[in-house]
């Protein structure tokens, strides 16, 4: 049952992000800058993954190449490359500095590589609002806490006034969504970084180490569920998913509250404001459009339509949904065309709102960023 809801999310629908600026333009008007009609697809295209191979993001991309080998127009050769370093900047930055726009290159990516560039980190070349999208990925995610919190339902948050404890892999990477959801609630946190994963900083909660931890679904189902059952664990709510502008629950999660729900209950109002703005902007970036394919400026119209072409296809092949379970998380294969919209504004946030995360980080984490 789970997992057919999960295949029933669909496609993302247009999602509208309070406190987003009017989009920038390039690599958006129609699919790429060059409007060659007659652009043929290279007989070789490299996958670029700005990651270390045997990680998610890799993953994700040796598991749907063959499929866009057999399926893409030209059936070209596709080859993974790994080039990783710098929290994936390094890769990024390469890509667009010399991956060309004949399409020979194309860049893999995932929350972690989408994040640095939200919060404009001096290191960062790479613009994704100028970057061209030709299929993403979303995934969704629980937050739960120990029940040795006293917390055992989310209105109990309603004037906790206990300092929680996080264990996290980096405040930059998709651990600041958490911070920035808590941040919303109003709830202080201790963080603790450099977990070397996401199951390690489950097992340190399982451990007593710490109190308030988050796993994507497909983790939050096979591991926390059962420590939900056997009263080792209270979950608090979900990152939902959207439709039609606002967060709504997860199918693959129909009992957990969205962040949004937990805040009604508590405050009696729909959160909104500077904070809420910036949880939004890094959700939409970090879990909605998790992981991506994507092709420099400039790439012609055939190329990249040839690309979202393949992914529309994929996306409404059941066998290839029933065996993709695991590598696409259930959640589904979204065209470029479809996601362009959200991933515009998603990385136009205000100013306000990045400085209000970068102080977030620096005044609450200890974590100070050299920004452009």
């Amino acid at each position: 049952m789970r997992s057919a809801a999960i295949a029933a999310i669909g496609v993302v629908a247009s999602l509208v992000l309070a406190g987003c600026s009017v989009p920038q333009q390039g690599g958006g008007g129609k699919a790429g800058g060059d409007t060659s009609a007659d652009a043929k697809m290279p007989s070789q295209v490299t996958m670029v993954v700005p990651f270390a191979a045997g990680g998610g993001t890799d993953t994700w991309a040796r598991f749907i190449a063959p499929y866009l080998q057999q399926t893409v127009e030209g059936s070209p050769k596709i080859v993974v490359e790994n080039v990783e370093g710098g929290e994936s900047i390094t890769g990024a930055n390469q890509f667009v500095t010399s991956g060309g726009t004949d399409g020979k290159q194309l860049l893999v990516t995932s929350g972690s590589t989408y994040l640095p560039a939200l919060l404009n980190r001096k290191e960062v070349k790479y613009d994704f609002t100028k970057l061209i999208p030709l299929m993403v990925n979303g995934t969704g995610g629980a937050v739960y806490v120990s029940p040795k919190t006293g917390i055992k339902k989310a209105s109990d948050l309603a004037g906790y006034d206990k300092t929680l404890v996080y264990g996290g892999i980096s405040a930059t990477g998709n651990d600041l969504v958490t911070l920035l959801a808590m941040d919303v609630l109003g709830i202080p946190i201790k963080a603790t970084f450099g977990f070397e994963g996401r199951g390690p900083a489950r097992l340190a909660l399982e451990r007593g180490e710490i109190n308030l931890d988050y796993q994507t679904t497909s983790a939050y189902i096979s591991q926390v569920e059962p420590m939900v059952e056997e009263g080792k664990a209270t979950p608090l709510f979900s990152f939902g998913v959207p439709e039609n502008g606002k967060i709504v629950r997860d199918p693959a999660l129909p009992d957990l509250p969205t962040l949004e729900e937990v805040y009604q209950n508590i405050n009696g109002s729909e959160p909104s404001g500077t904070a809420y703005d910036a949880y939004r902007a890094f959700l939409t970036a970090g879990y909605f459009y998790q992981k991506g394919l994507w092709a420099n400026e400039g790439t012609p119209d055939s190329i990249v339509n040839a690309w979202r072409d393949a992914a529309t296809t994929l996306s409404k092949d059941a066998t290839f949904n029933e065996k993709a379970k695991d590598a696409l998380g259930g959640y589904p294969l979204i065209s470029g065309a479809e996601a362009k919209d959200d991933l515009k504004q998603a990385f136009s946030i205000k100013d306000e709102v990045r400085q209000y995360t970068l102080d977030l980080l620096k005044d609450k984490y200890d974590v100070t960023l050299e920004t452009k």
